[in-house]
């Protein structure tokens, strides 16, 4: 069986690291024949790394799409608000397409994504990498079985990891939301993906409430420079010190924070970067807008409720659920992928560990790529859908809108309606 072949528009962290990283994993599976990247820098190391020449090298999407067909699928990994252009253009030229989310911030643009991939007869998969997630995907049949009985409710609790927060949501790219999107949409369409899906229902009504709490000139201590590496006489006690983050934290390695600052790793070149650049700015002095914390209340059509929380101020970056049923209970950590089942008749308590596999959303980004690759192959048969896709995101976009109004709920049936 021949590759798949592929055109990454947007070689950043997602399009490089994970999407495109797959084929030199998996090379009898997909080959990367074409990228197109705003940064010359980026772009030459992408396609010296993929072997593609020169003539399939492009500093914009839109350069890309006005060649002949060349590949079987494009890969959309350009910022939040730059999928609506190329997921069009792209399908009406007849590739099928795998979207980085969200796939818009925008409810006329999603609910016209949708009706494209329906009209074209083309592929259009966005990344819910969950779905593909073991722990989920147990989860997911232990409900259906009816493990607890009926399911009534779901707990979730997102939790974002104050270095997450820091490095992508106040310094980085989805800092603002006219710049990308709301947080809830940024973050948690993940989870209103998932969440919809193991209610198995329509939502019927959103309300949410949400702000910035901390991230914000308010709690800037006394005397703290604009940039960490401006002197600031905080850096000994302050888990946002530029330096130390980027340079110490764990987290800054493994989950490709680093490479983002600078692509040369060394610490001459990361400091550079630093120095007077976007990830070196105080926590406390950047021009950041979207919440630090949100709290999401769903109701679904067969009468499931669902509360969310999404919160900054965590240790972890991990999910956290718990699933309430007629006759028993399940709670679960998808990090550490256990899931503890309690049995209200027999008083029996069952916990399940499967392998959690390497690699981003706990091996769930390798699945995802596998099922798109398979889709293509086969042609059809994906766990997800654009329609799921468009619903999970107007979820979300309602939550905002909620949050926005003070609270006030939400009828999704009006919401998918009125532009």
């Amino acid at each position: 069986m021949k590759p798949i072949t592929a055109i990454v528009l947007g070689a950043g962290q997602r399009g490089a690291n994970v999407y495109a990283a797959y084929a030199l994993s998996f090379p009898n599976e997909l080959k990367i024949v074409g990228v197109a990247e705003p940064r010359a820098d980026r772009r030459a190391a992408f396609a010296k790394e993929h072997g593609i020449p020169e003539s399939r090298c492009f500093a914009g999407w839109e350069e890309a799409l006005r060649q002949e067909k060349f590949a079987d699928c494009v890969f959309v990994c350009t910022q939040d608000r730059m999928h609506f252009g190329p997921v069009m253009q792209a399908l009406e030229k007849g590739y099928d397409v795998l979207c980085e989310k969200p796939m818009s911030y925008d409810r006329t643009e999603l609910i016209a994504m949708g009706e494209k991939a329906r009209q074209t007869g083309r592929v259009l998969s966005i990344c819910h990498v969950l779905r593909y997630s073991p722990f989920f995907v147990k989860l997911k049949e232990l409900i259906d079985s009816g493990a607890i009985g009926q399911l009534v409710s779901i707990q979730h609790i997102e939790s974002v990891g104050y270095w997450h927060m820091a490095h992508s949501f106040v310094r980085g790219n989805w800092s603002r939301s006219e710049d990308s999107c709301p947080m809830i949409l940024a973050k948690c369409c993940h989870d209103t993906d998932i969440l919809t899906w193991l209610a198995g229902s329509s939502c019927a009504a959103v309300s949410s409430f949400g702000s910035l709490a901390h991230f914000n000139a308010a709690h800037r201590p006394d005397g703290a420079a604009e940039y960490c590496l401006d002197g600031c006489k905080h850096r000994a006690r302050s888990q946002y010190y530029a330096t130390s983050y980027y340079l110490e934290h764990p987290k800054a390695v493994s989950d490709g924070f680093v490479s983002v600052v600078s692509l040369d790793p060394s610490r001459e070149a990361v400091l550079t970067a630093l120095q007077h650049g976007p990830y070196g700015r105080c926590v406390y002095q950047c021009d950041n807008d979207v919440v630090d914390n949100q709290v999401v209340n769903l109701l679904y059509e067969n009468g499931v409720s669902v509360s969310m929380t999404m919160c900054a101020f965590t240790e972890h970056c991990e999910r956290i659920i718990n699933v309430m049923g007629s006759c028993g209970q399940i709670r679960g950590n998808m990090e550490s992928s256990t899931l503890e089942i309690s049995d209200f008749a027999s008083g029996n308590h069952t916990t399940l560990h499967d392998h959690t596999p390497a690699g981003g959303h706990s091996g769930s980004d390798a699945a995802m790529m596998r099922d798109f690759l398979q889709t293509l192959h086969r042609g059809g048969g994906s766990k997800t859908s654009a329609d799921a896709s468009v619903e999970s995101h107007l979820i979300a976009l309602a939550a905002e809108e909620s949050r926005l109004r003070g609270g006030e709920a939400i009828d999704m049936n009006e919401w998918r309606t009125n532009e």
